[in-house]
């Protein structure tokens, strides 16, 4: 399975952005799937996942309210919705699919990563 992270970019504070993960097999249809971050210098850290159906959603308290997960298992993609964007949200954002059908917030709970895709909050 290969998942690709894509539609990061530099913004401005309170601006949005829409990052998607297509994986490359319907295996993953059936398995959670969650988005993680990494700061420069920092550890990387939960930031939302979903269960195989689309349901369930967790979030780090950090992105709720203004992160929305969600998958379209038709089209193999899982999206993150982020609005009102802070300088904070910068980071190299990482799409993964869970060993299990459920959403989870540990990185160990997950075995495929995809590569990373850059967003970048301006003040």
């Amino acid at each position: 399975v290969q998942l690709q992270a894509y539609g990061g970019g530099l913004v401005q504070a309170g601006d949005s952005l829409r990052l998607s993960c297509a994986a490359s097999a319907r295996t993953t249809s059936n398995n959670g799937m969650g988005w993680f971050r990494q700061a420069p210098g920092k550890e990387r850290e939960f930031v939302a996942a979903i269960n195989w159906r689309g349901g369930s959603p967790l979030y780090a308290d950090s992105v709720k309210d203004r992160f929305t997960i969600s998958r379209d298992n038709a089209k193999n993609t899982m999206y993150l919705q982020m609005n009102s964007l802070k300088p904070e949200d910068t980071a190299v954002y990482y799409c993964a699919a869970a060993r299990s059908s459920s959403a989870a917030t540990r990185a160990a709970g997950y075995n495929y990563w995809g590569q990373g895709t850059q967003v970048t909050v301006s003040s």
